[in-house]
């Protein structure tokens, strides 16, 4: 129930559901089919629990999750949901996922928000055109399993915050095997850093 609460109040929600401390990735994905949309998100939900994904139908309703539209532009932040990464249709009515990427990369806020653009048609130079603007990857469609993993590697997850707030996590290798004093003076220097 907190969880929830915390959900609709756009914090991030700590998971003990045995993801081994993985780090949650938030992908907003963009489609106006149901069944393509459906199937990215089932794609991502099932691939090692990764993803918390939130979906919408339209590039206006992405811009407002984003901060962009005019309902939202009056608030003080942009990207108050902390979009990790974009997954968006190419071809959509009224706003397309073109004018979505440009509207994203002319942003200063949005900007280093890795956008990755999907199709079912397999155009040269629909591709080039949204990789000159600033396209992390064009993915055709259907999403496949493999699609899912290489989103991976654009996304930069955020370190979910513990319940005190001040905990953070340490890289693997400063991790000691034994206890040793060379492994401690690594530690403290990350820390005094």
């Amino acid at each position: 129930m907190e969880e929830e609460a915390k959900k609709e109040r756009n914090e991030e929600v700590e998971s003990d559901g045995g993801d081994g401390g993985v780090e949650m990735v938030r992908v907003l994905v963009v489609d106006d089919s149901p069944v393509d949309r459906k199937i990215v998100e089932m794609l991502l939900k099932k691939s090692g629990r990764m993803f918390e994904v939130i979906a919408v139908d339209s590039g206006e309703k992405a811009m407002e999750v984003l901060g962009l539209s005019e309902v939202t532009i009056g608030r003080p932040h942009f990207n108050d949901q902390k979009i990790d990464v974009i997954l968006t249709d190419y071809c959509m009515p009224q706003m397309t996922g073109y004018d979505l990427l440009k509207a994203i990369k002319e942003h200063d806020s949005l900007k280093s928000i890795p956008v990755v653009m999907m199709s079912s048609e397999n155009d040269p130079q629909r591709i080039s055109r949204c990789g000159g603007i600033g396209a992390e990857d064009f993915i055709l469609k259907p999403l496949k399993i493999k699609d899912v993993q290489r989103l991976r590697t654009y996304a930069v997850p955020r370190t979910p915050i513990s319940k005190s707030g001040t905990k953070r996590k340490l890289p693997v290798d400063l991790v000691a095997e034994n206890s040793g004093y060379e492994t401690c003076q690594r530690v403290a220097k990350v820390a005094v850093a």
